[in-house]
């Protein structure tokens, strides 16, 4: 996530995100993904935000690396025990073989639609052999902005599939929905779980 009016607005509104997703420890997706994680596994939270996810995974004993482009998020997540954080982003991913599982919810959504690919290149080759991938998006096409300026890039549930087999993920699980965010505009969703095949 490069663009710097979504970044602001994250910086901006810290507080009041963390608020937002503070229950994100019982998120029945987060728990499955800590369930298929082995013993003291490496876990990587690409777009961490204020670190939530990222401290269930420390809890319960994975080694939680967790990363965000925003350094008043990485205030918040460095608050948690266990949690490893660093200012980095989808750009910055180059390891190979390195992690258990990788967890990008809702933070891909905030780079342009044509990196998608790449990304997913680099969140594969990152992955261990059979390394779980958790994937959460808004549903749609194209790019615009939020009504508190944040861009956002969107995809159809088709595309979204047909873009992670082809780049080598076994699709496992996946559930749609829509919820209000940030802004308080209630948007369709999707959330995948994927296997790097």
């Amino acid at each position: 996530m490069s663009d710097r009016k979504t970044l602001q607005v994250y910086a901006d509104k810290a507080a009041d995100y963390a608020k937002l997703v503070s229950k994100a420890n019982a998120d029945r997706s987060l728990q499955r993904f800590i369930a298929a994680m082995p013993e003291a596994g490496t876990v990587l939270d690409i777009g961490c935000g204020p670190g939530f996810a990222a401290a269930a995974m420390a809890q319960a004993g994975l080694t939680a690396h967790a990363w965000d482009p925003v350094p008043e998020m990485l205030d918040l997540a460095r608050a948690h025990t266990g949690v490893t954080a660093r200012q980095a982003g989808y750009g910055d991913l180059a390891e190979t073989a390195a992690y258990d599982g990788i967890w990008a919810n809702f933070s891909m959504l905030h780079t342009p639609l044509g990196k998608w690919p790449d990304q997913f290149t680099a969140i594969r080759a990152a992955l261990k052999p059979g390394g779980l991938f958790h994937f959460g998006t808004k549903l749609g096409t194209g790019e615009s902005r939020d009504r508190i300026g944040r861009l956002y890039s969107y995809m159809t549930e088709d595309a979204l599939t047909n873009l992670l087999t082809h780049t080598g993920f076994d699709i496992e699980y996946s559930h749609t929905g829509e919820e209000a965010g940030l802004s308080g505009e209630v948007a369709p969703f999707i959330v995948l779980q994927a296997a790097r095949a």
